[in-house]
């Protein structure tokens, strides 16, 4: 077949001590998972069931990258996240089913326009401009579930410059990997090439020009990014 332009290749994130990495074509985000980080928002966690936006994979970017700050805010905020990866086809799945999904985790962030993001739960509108946002999903080498083992008080942190921002435990997820499996299993068939991100603790944050930021999780690889400096 014949392209008028040629198309992008599959992005793909590694896996640890694998040659083969992990191609992505979906990246689902789960909104406000813990709820010390939906109270300095503003706002309450739904214990009823765990909701979602999503992010393009075009905006997704590896650990280490150097990227601009974006156009169209002035108010740029780090995320930091858990996020894991499905390893086989699942739809309405059961506990066991999707337990079994999941791939691998990782360390991620979901960089955030937060004044865009504002101006869409202003006026009622989608988030796109606040959260689908280029270079905004980063991600880490990820590690096979199997040798991750089970979460459980897994230390979550950022730092911005070596100062902490951010810091938590994964037991602190309202809806766990599992259960959000099991939930979004029941609107989308999932399957090998989906990503979830699955919330950030509190202590989010505004990020700047020259802003080194490094994000860790208790037995994973940490995600990395710079915000390049702009020359006048």
């Amino acid at each position: 077949m014949r392209y008028l332009f040629d198309p992008p290749e599959f992005f793909a994130v590694p896996v640890k001590g694998e040659a083969a990495t992990y191609p992505i074509r979906r990246i689902f985000c789960v909104g406000r998972n813990y709820a010390a980080h939906a109270a300095e928002m503003g706002g309450e966690v739904d214990r009823e069931a765990p909701w979602y936006f999503t992010k393009s994979v075009a905006h997704a970017a590896l650990s280490g990258a150097e990227l601009p700050y974006p156009a169209g805010t002035s108010n740029y905020h780090h995320e930091m996240e858990l996020a894991f990866a499905i390893g086989a086809e699942v739809f309405e799945a059961s506990e066991a089913e999707a337990a079994a999904a999941i791939f691998a985790y990782g360390c991620a962030l979901d960089m955030t326009r937060r004044d865009r993001q504002q101006d869409g739960k202003d006026h009622r509108r989608p988030w796109s401009l606040g959260k689908d946002v280029e270079g905004s999903a980063v991600l880490a080498e990820m590690t096979r579930a199997t040798e991750f083992g089970a979460l459980a008080d897994q230390a979550i942190a950022l730092k911005v410059n070596g100062e902490v921002r951010q810091e938590g435990q994964l037991s602190e997820m309202v809806w766990s990997p599992v259960e959000i499996v099991m939930h979004l299993s029941k609107f989308y068939h999932l399957g090998p090439g989906d990503i979830v991100m699955t919330g950030t603790p509190s202590g989010v944050g505004p990020v700047v020009e020259g802003d080194a930021i490094c994000g860790t999780i208790e037995g994973l690889s940490p995600v990395e990014l710079a915000l390049m400096v702009t020359k006048s």
